[in-house]
């Protein structure tokens, strides 16, 4: 048995207190008013099913946009005993309320990796290859918050209200967990192995219940795909996923 590649992003929920990435000098954050807005995972070797990993992070972009702060964390994990690394997550981290540091005619940015790495997305014209639809559980933030993410938005009702929502949304790594299984359903015959890396833009939010339905198109060994909510036709993340191989039976 195998676990979702997505199952890597949740190591670095075990670098702080489980709400996120706050511990950034200068930056004043309001974990209520945390969004996620990207979510990119490479897998280097197969995940095993028992190890004890080290995680080492780095700030990987801060970008100032006046009512807000986009901050970017690497994460990078090696197995403990050998020293292989297994992963690297790297989420991006959108802050309102802590942007405005510094000055507005030249708004502070900074990244570590070059402008040709920047991830973009391109969702093709033509009829998807295939579409993979799922139904959440009412229960689902509530089941996703035991993997170590306690974010008060995805459970308390007087949080959610306050960040603008009618009630607790539903983590943006499920939603992204839900897609990446789709693909890998779809193009991988079951093999969780066979995926390299993965990409997620969270557009819009989810609440739990709501049916996710997932486009997908095969290009060579990239998997672009979309996922709306089907009771709103809202297209909530976007990305693609980038295969090791084809399964010979495609």
């Amino acid at each position: 048995m195998q676990v979702l590649p997505t199952f890597v992003s949740l190591f670095p929920n075990k670098n702080s207190n489980g709400l996120g990435f706050f511990d950034v000098p200068g930056l004043n954050i309001d974990a209520r008013l945390l969004l996620h807005g990207q979510q990119y995972i490479e897998i280097y070797r197969p995940i095993p099913s028992h190890a004890s990993v080290v995680n080492k992070v780095k700030v990987a972009g801060l970008h100032d946009k006046g009512k807000a702060t986009i901050l970017e964390i690497e994460t990078t994990t090696s197995l403990r005993e050998s020293g292989e690394i297994l992963c690297m997550n790297r989420s991006t981290i959108y802050l309102r309320g802590a942007g405005g540091f510094s000055d507005s005619s030249r708004p502070y940015t900074y990244a570590t990796y070059p402008a040709n790495q920047v991830h973009r997305i391109s969702i093709p014209n033509s009829a998807p290859s295939a579409v993979y639809d799922d139904q959440t559980k009412q229960s689902q933030a509530l089941l996703y918050r035991l993997s170590g993410d306690y974010n008060p938005l995805h459970s308390d009702p007087d949080i959610a209200q306050v960040a603008g929502f009618t009630r607790p949304i539903l983590h943006g790594l499920c939603t992204l967990g839900f897609a990446a299984r789709a693909v890998i359903k779809s193009f991988c015959n079951g093999e969780p192995a066979a995926v390299k890396s993965i990409f997620g833009r969270f557009l819009l939010h989810v609440y739990p219940g709501e049916t996710l339905s997932t486009e997908m198109w095969l290009d060579g060994q990239k998997v672009h795909y979309q996922t709306k909510v089907k009771e709103r036709n809202r297209a909530v993340l976007s990305g693609y996923v980038l295969l090791q191989h084809i399964p010979s039976s495609l």
